[in-house]
This record gives C-alpha cells, sequence and structure tokens, in this order.
C-alpha cells in the first residue's frame, strides 16, 4: 500500500511539475502542458542556394512525400519575385538536391499572383493532385511575404515531379463571412476515408482583438470539385495553430495531428513558437485537451524563437519530422531553413 501511495504521489509531482513549466502567454492563449518525445538532428537543407534564386531569402513550410523509394520535399522558397513552391528530392531525408521552382506566379488579376505556394498533394486515380496557397497580397519587395487573405487552389500532374497545370477553373472553397475562416482557407494534410476525402485545412478571422486560428475540415469525393466544409472547427480558434500533418499509428489506431502553434510575446508579438501535435482514436472528433508540445526552444538544437510548420512520414520504427525555423534567436519569417527531428514509435506522451 505504502509503494502504491508512493507511486501515484511521484505521477501527481510529475504532472503538476509539467504544468508548472508549460509556457504563459501574456494575452492568456490556452498552452500544452505535456510533451511528446522528439530528438532533434537539426538542419538539413538550407536557403540561398536554389535554382534561379527561388529560395534566396529563405526555405519553409516543409512538405514530405514519398513515392517508390524516394523522398520528395515540397518547400516555399522566397526568392527574388516572391514565394513560390520548390521541390527537392532525397533517399534518405538528410541530403536533398534541389530542383528549383514548381509553380510560377499567376498573371495580374489571378488570385494566385504574389504567392504561389504550400502544396498539399494526393494520387487518385493515376493522378497528382494538388492544393497549394494562393494569394493577390504581398508585403513590400524584398520580403514579400504573403498576406491574407490565403486561398486553395489547384493543380495537377502525371507526375509527382510534374509539370505541374494549374486548374483555374477549379475552386476547392473559400473563405466565408461570419465563419472560423474568413480570412484564411488555405490547405493542409489530405486524407481518404470512408470513401470521401478530407482536409485539414487552416482558417483563420479577425476581429477587434486580432487573428484567430484554428483548423476545420472540407471534404469530397471528387478532387475536381468543390468542398463541403465543415461548420465548426477541429479546435477552439483561441488555440491558435495552423497548417497540419496527420499520422495514423497503426499499433496503438491513434490519429495524431502535428501543427504549429502561433505564441505571442511582449518583445516580438505573435510568432510560430512551437510545434503542437493532438491526438484522437476517432478522425472525425478531436478534443483539445488531448495535446502535447513536439519542438520548441528547449529541444531544438539551433530554432530558439521561431519554428514553423511540421510534416511527418514514418520511416522504419520511427517517424522523421520535417519543420523550418531561423537559427538563433530570430522571430523572422525570412531566412529560414529546414530541419529534421525523430520521434520513436509507437509515439510516446510525458507526463500522459
Amino acid at each position: 500500500m505504502k509503494q502504491k501511495t508512493f507511486t501515484l504521489a511521484l505521477l501527481i509531482c510529475c504532472c503538476v511539475s509539467l504544468n508548472v513549466h508549460a509556457q504563459q502567454y501574456l494575452d492568456g492563449r490556452p498552452s500544452a502542458s505535456l510533451r511528446l518525445v522528439c530528438k532533434d538532428e537539426g538542419v538539413v537543407l538550407r536557403h540561398g542556394d536554389g535554382a534561379d534564386s527561388c529560395d534566396t531569402f529563405g526555405a519553409r513550410e516543409a512538405i514530405v512525400n514519398k513515392d517508390g523509394n524516394k523522398y520528395y520535399l515540397f518547400y516555399d522558397g522566397a526568392g527574388k519575385d516572391g514565394w513560390k513552391a520548390c521541390l527537392a528530392e532525397s533517399n534518405d531525408l538528410r541530403k536533398w538536391t534541389k530542383k528549383g521552382a514548381i509553380l510560377t506566379l499567376g498573371d495580374s488579376g489571378k488570385m494566385d499572383s504574389k504567392s504561389a505556394s504550400s502544396p498539399w498533394i494526393i494520387k487518385s486515380d493515376g493522378m497528382w493532385h494538388m492544393f497549394y496557397l494562393g494569394t493577390p497580397h504581398t508585403s513590400p519587395a524584398p520580403d514579400r511575404i504573403p498576406a491574407f487573405p490565403y486561398l486553395t487552389m489547384k493543380a495537377q500532374a502525371k507526375s509527382i515531379e510534374g509539370p505541374w497545370i494549374k486548374q483555374y477553373d477549379v475552386t476547392p472553397f473559400i473563405e466565408k463571412a461570419n465563419s472560423f475562416y474568413t480570412v484564411t482557407s488555405s490547405p493542409g494534410f489530405i486524407v481518404k476515408v470512408n470513401g470521401e476525402f478530407l482536409q485539414f485545412f487552416s482558417g483563420a478571422s479577425q476581429d477587434a482583438n486580432g487573428t484567430k486560428r484554428t483548423l476545420g475540415f472540407a471534404r469530397t469525393k471528387n478532387l475536381n470539385s468543390s468542398w463541403n466544409i465543415d461548420p465548426k472547427p477541429l479546435f477552439p480558434p483561441t488555440e491558435q495553430v495552423e497548417n497540419s500533418s496527420v499520422f495514423f499509428d497503426e499499433a496503438t489506431k491513434t490519429w495524431y495531428l502535428f501543427t504549429n502553434h502561433i505564441g505571442i510575446t511582449k518583445e516580438n508579438g505573435e510568432y510560430t513558437d512551437a510545434i503542437w501535435v493532438f491526438w484522437t482514436k476517432d478522425i472525425y472528433h478531436w478534443n483539445e485537451q488531448n495535446k502535447a508540445v513536439v519542438l520548441d526552444k528547449t529541444n531544438c538544437t539551433w530554432a530558439k524563437g521561431a519554428i514553423g510548420m511540421p510534416t511527418v512520414i514514418k520511416v522504419g520504427n520511427k517517424l522523421a519530422m520535417l519543420y523550418d525555423g531561423v537559427e538563433g534567436t530570430s522571430t523572422s519569417h525570412m531566412r529560414r531553413d529546414i530541419g529534421l527531428a525523430w520521434m520513436q514509435l509507437p509515439l510516446k506522451i510525458s507526463g500522459k
């Protein structure tokens, strides 16, 4: 009995300790007290040497795919004329060969005239389908940071390497007034479940108190048609998360959603300060209480400020995660590189 009491007390102590050290935000937005065991390896793709200056000002928003024995990494290259989706290829996730930009900016008047980036893809019936972020607005040169609205646009190809053909006649979904996606309805991870495609898209709205960010469900059975959006988001907008990469652990029958969290400090304002993970047994229902920190300044070896969008893929008995960040303590959108981290399967949540 004494041993059981001691063990229970120790567990309570550990949980209290984890909560005490949880990040606290000046505006009271929710924090995550648990942690997923994750080991960072460091930078594997640096910006600056992409073809035709495609990533001269930064490389970020990594999205990894595998076809055959090769890994394909789509990432946002901040180039001389704007942010565009770029491609790099690898056999081991560590050494990458850059192929340059795979999308062009749209003509004046098109909704992707200032940025064509963040492409999420899925293969269906022998064709690759791409859903990418388009916007007609950016900050001034040379940074040209994409600005609201963030829209979801469509392209397709016969090969994952392209060429990718834009489909301006297809409008997957758009922002909606009086909803959780009034200024952002940008693409995310796509999976086919129960005969329909589910897309974990990013939605954001603005009010007098600022921007609120969350994730939502878009659904379709035809990738070349419009999608239906569930009226309620996956998480309350106060969670302040955006972008998604989803993994199903066969061993535990659990879905894990990796996302970048937007923190806030008095010194830097809002910025991507950490990667979080949420989990559920039912892909259609998510509880914001089931969350943990995956990577932040405490366990990232090189980025101690901004840590951005994650993408995950299974490699043997491990889960690999690629993400972007800025070396040092900078919280800038610019001059980011892409890092690699690892998690042992099945995934382990400390303090759970």
